[in-house]
């Protein structure tokens, strides 16, 4: 995979090239054409279903198509990559969660450094994950879902939207705090993933909320818990794992960030735009629907969180004692 992800880098790096003679963008029209947002993940996944959210609004406000591109594998880091080799003019964002603060520490030889190579552009909103198993599943709670597994170790499966994500890494806290033995399965999106869990192939996942949610209000599977330290407002009838499993956290965060070099202007059209949005009451709405707060910051903001974030995650990996070459 690190291979693959090397040689889309290097192709990358020449196309990015091409541009490097390209005129600066200039912010007094500013969006004069598409803009190309990379998400890393599967469509219909719980990223894909923000971003599209988001990508309309913009659209609608600035004139202009932000067109959301989905460029799956590598935990979100062909897409990292791809928006760090593009051109610095504000026409190419990338969608940015606790995979790119995760990344940093799990993956040994990624050819890029995330904190170094992009800037960030805004925040969007807070979210927690959900556990959620198949309905197959015989627990009912979450001490019935540690009992189980103590009782079968090593029988028990649970998939992620792909190494380093926060819903892989939500899992691999949760094995190393209650010594659960599961395995891990990856997929390039949890879109991806719910046939499996549906059907039992697989038997749970620390989705992000937005699609797990989406899936346990149709019946398609039972939500046990929330990561988040307390009850997520938008689901109080799920406990939090934490009530279970006293100290357990993981709370994550969706943001706009852009190829180090974008234009100080271009960024501050963005943020501006996204902080607007973020007080639309209709726009709102939509996030509360699907388990999101929303969380304008500044760019020095949103660029404090990633950094505090990525320092946080790299504490979990070394905790859970995991990596990828």
């Amino acid at each position: 995979m690190l291979r693959i992800l090397r040689n889309t880098v290097f192709g990358l790096a020449i196309i990015s090239g091409l541009f490097s003679a390209s005129p600066p963008a200039s912010a007094a029209d500013y969006p004069n054409r598409p803009v190309h947002w990379l998400i890393g993940f599967a469509a219909g996944g719980p990223v894909d279903i923000v971003a599209r959210i988001m990508a309309q609004w913009l659209s609608d406000r600035l004139g202009q198509q932000f067109i959301v591109e989905n460029r799956t594998g590598s935990g979100g880091n062909i897409a990292a990559a791809a928006a760090i080799n593009s051109p610095a003019d504000g026409y190419t964002l990338l969608f940015v969660a606790p995979n790119n603060a995760i990344s940093t520490s799990l993956y040994k030889k990624l050819p890029f450094d995330f904190l170094r190579d992009t800037v960030p552009v805004a925040s969007i909103m807070q979210l927690t994950n959900m556990l959620v198993v198949s309905n197959a599943f015989p627990a009912k709670t979450v001490q019935e879902f540690i009992d189980y597994c103590k009782a079968n170790p090593g029988k028990v499966s649970f998939a992620s939207s792909g190494n380093g994500t926060s819903v892989h890494m939500s899992a691999e806290l949760f094995k190393v705090m209650t010594k659960c033995d599961m395995v891990h399965v990856p997929y390039r999106g949890s879109a991806i993933a719910f046939p499996d869990i549906i059907s039992n192939k697989v038997q749970l996942i620390f989705d992000n909320l937005p699609s797990a949610l989406e899936q346990a209000k149709g019946g398609n599977v039972r939500a046990l818990g929330v990561t988040s330290p307390q009850r997520w407002p938008s689901v109080p009838d799920v406990p939090a794992i934490a009530e279970t499993v006293p100290g357990f956290e993981s709370v994550g965060f969706y943001g706009i960030s852009a190829p180090k070099g974008t234009p100080s202007e271009v960024i501050e059209i963005l943020n501006k735009a996204v902080g607007e949005a973020l007080k639309d009451p209709k726009l709102i709405a939509r996030l509360t629907e699907v388990g999101g707060i929303p969380k304008p910051m500044s760019p020095a903001e949103f660029g404090k969180l990633v950094t505090d974030e990525t320092e946080k995650w790299k504490k979990v990996v070394e905790f859970a004692g995991v990596s990828v070459d």
